[in-house]
């Protein structure tokens, strides 16, 4: 890749980052929340679960609609969309303002990060495009290594809105440097609406699209409330449990890197062993998880799994819908936030009915049901590759 290519795409994961840090970051201050607003964390976990409700909703909308206009003029408007929502939670002490004010963000996190995978993908040849978007979705890592421990940490020393005010200052950071160094970005030519919605009528498209939901439900509804199951299961301290988080997001990066290049070489065999490799860690969790130092070791290997699951979701729908990039992306983010919906609710359901512990019952559940459809693709539409070779 050129410079500017490599510098493009460093501020696309930085765009990336901005807006994960605004989407995850809560995950390790809802305990705070709830008792800053004096709700439920169940409740609380509506602003995960409503967020990315409204990313599923418009992921196959919103990239259609600002698919032919000037693409540095549509990252600026996103990035000020978020940078606004941030700078009302920061504010706000009703927490119906702040959940509408973190909604409203996420019906144009699509517009941006369709782009930004797009744009990663097109700048090498297609057998180097997973290792390209990688790099971008290292940006969903860096939100969790940086988003999640530090927002945590801040809140623990500081105040609850001092750490709102970090997502605030990121996406200022992110929106300063795309007007600074990102050239004008025209769209020349772009693919009929007709063209791109056509791809919906691929039996393959939809197998993947029910893939993703499930496998993104099994790794973000126990996930977020892995800050909970510390505290609660675990029972460890406050500044501990920003430590564990940190952990899982400097394992997502690793598994970041790791997916860019097995999925390179077999993308089908890292697939499916990445689903029974979930399965056997979320075994352990549940028999030792009240263990301290165990717990630690378990978060690095479902960190790294974690990371992995992020791009092997973007592969999955993407293969399926290669001649629709941006619109096949739009779906990727809508199946993935879509999983992260269900999976997010029906893990607050385990909580809620028989104890912070059984949320990995949760994510057994959609993790067995995500492997029978992984295979139906496989065997399906790719009955002469083998899963081993």
């Amino acid at each position: 890749m050129t410079k500017q290519n490599n510098l493009l795409i460093a501020i696309l994961t930085l765009g990336v980052f901005a807006i994960i840090n605004t989407e995850m970051g809560v995950i390790g201050i809802l305990p705070l929340i709830a008792d800053n607003f004096h709700i439920s964390i169940s409740k609380a976990g509506l602003l995960v679960s409503l967020f990315a409700l409204a990313v599923a909703i418009s992921g196959p909308i919103m990239p259609l609609l600002f698919s032919g206009i000037n693409r540095k003029k549509v990252m600026l408007f996103v990035l000020g969309i978020f940078l606004l929502g941030n700078i009302v939670s920061v504010f706000t002490s009703s927490f119906t303002v702040l959940l509408i004010a973190r909604v409203i963000p996420g019906f144009f996190h699509p517009i941006y990060c369709s782009l930004a995978f797009t744009a990663a993908s097109a700048s090498v040849s297609e057998e180097e495009a997973p290792k390209a978007v990688a790099k971008v979705i290292m940006g969903v890592s860096a939100g969790m290594v940086l988003g999640v421990p530090i927002t945590s940490f801040i809140a623990s020393v500081t105040s609850l809105g001092m750490a709102m005010s970090f997502f605030a200052v990121v996406n200022a950071i992110a929106f300063i440097v795309t007007f600074l160094f990102v050239p004008s970005m025209p769209v020349n030519e772009r693919l009929s609406y007709g063209v791109q919605l056509s791809v919906l009528k691929k039996s393959i498209l939809w197998l993947s699209i029910i893939a993703v939901i499930l496998m993104n439900g099994a790794v973000f509804g126990v996930y977020t409330y892995l800050a909970e199951y510390l505290k609660i299961v675990t029972n460890v301290p406050e500044k501990i449990i920003s430590v564990m988080l940190l952990i899982y997001g400097v394992a997502n990066i690793i598994g970041n890197i790791v997916a860019g290049k097995l999925l390179s070489k077999n993308a089908i065999k890292f697939v499916v062993s990445f689903l029974f490799a979930l399965g056997v860690v979320y075994i352990i969790l549940f028999l030792i998880g009240q263990f301290t130092v165990p717990m630690a070791l378990i978060t690095l290997v479902w960190g790294i799994l974690g990371g992995a699951g992020a791009n092997i979701n973007q592969y999955w729908i993407t293969s399926a819908a290669p001649e629709a990039p941006d619109f096949a992306n739009g779906l990727f983010l809508t199946s993935a936030n879509l999983g992260t919906t269900i999976g997010t609710s029906v893990c607050g359901l385990f909580i809620s009915g028989i104890g912070t512990q059984y949320i990995v019952l949760g994510g057994l559940l959609f993790l067995i049901l995500s492997i029978v459809s992984v295979l139906l693709r496989v065997y399906t539409f790719s009955p002469t590759k083998s899963l081993f070779n």
